[in-house]
């Protein structure tokens, strides 16, 4: 499975959220890439990179930090928040994102977001599904659509979507475990190519095996590595064990 440590940026610097409320905003470094190249340095791969401010905005915003990160450091970075159009795309493309993560999108303009995987190929465009009790979040999570969860990312399956991020917008931030059982209901609804991200809630190390034994392809680690609960050793030690 892989470690995927997530970057939040609001106004260019490194924050964290709790059940996506802007209002409980927590600056946590300044310099989001003096971050990433802790990652890097303790050897992590992968970072998910998240534009706060183009989630809000509906726009992409935060690009020269996607930019600098990716132009200094190794990391292959998916990024994500207010991708609406082709031009956001090609923008966060362009400043050296590996994979973008579409959310509200694939609810408000499906055909958009289909013309994307079609486009770019499902390698590089993500389904972002998060949810607040299964329903389907958007805006980001301001709104929740009618869309139920499970039969959402099926339907995007059938259009070719590989990878979707989950997150339980009811654990994010708050440090109090993952959906164990949501992941269980997605794995055992979908087709045998998903390839799910866990997100939200992560508190200890000890719940990345019982993930990674759900059949998780990856999960992306926040709060709890700000928070010192997950050391950045022990992910690195994780990482050279599998």
């Amino acid at each position: 499975m892989r470690i995927i440590p997530a970057i939040d940026i609001i106004e260019g610097k490194c924050v964290r959220l709790s059940k996506g409320d802007y209002d409980t905003k927590k600056v946590y470094n300044e310099n989001p890439l003096e971050v990433a190249k802790k990652f890097e340095a303790h050897g992590i791969q992968y970072l998910h990179l998240v534009d706060l401010d183009g989630a809000k905005s509906k726009h992409i915003v935060n690009h020269k930090v996607l930019e600098q990160i990716a132009s200094q450091t190794g990391l292959k970075i998916d990024f994500g928040g207010g991708l609406k159009t082709d031009k956001d795309l090609h923008i966060a493309f362009e400043s050296g994102a590996d994979q973008v993560t579409g959310g509200s999108i694939a609810v408000k303009d499906a055909a958009t977001f289909t013309d994307w995987i079609s486009k770019y190929g499902p390698e590089k465009i993500i389904l972002g599904a998060d949810a607040m009790h299964e329903k389907v979040a958007v805006s980001g999570w301001q709104e929740e659509s009618k869309e139920d969860l499970v039969p959402f990312v099926r339907s995007y399956q059938e259009k070719g979507i590989e990878y979707v991020i989950c997150t339980d917008i009811s654990k994010d931030g708050m440090l109090e475990g993952p959906s164990f059982e949501l992941y269980e209901k997605i794995i055992g609804s979908s087709k045998n190519s998903l390839k799910l991200i866990a997100s939200g809630g992560i508190s200890a190390f000890d719940e990345l095996p019982k993930l990674a034994a759900i059949g998780c392809e990856g999960t992306i680690i926040g709060k709890a590595i700000y928070e010192n609960r997950i050391g950045l050793k022990e992910l690195e030690n994780y990482i050279l064990s599998v």
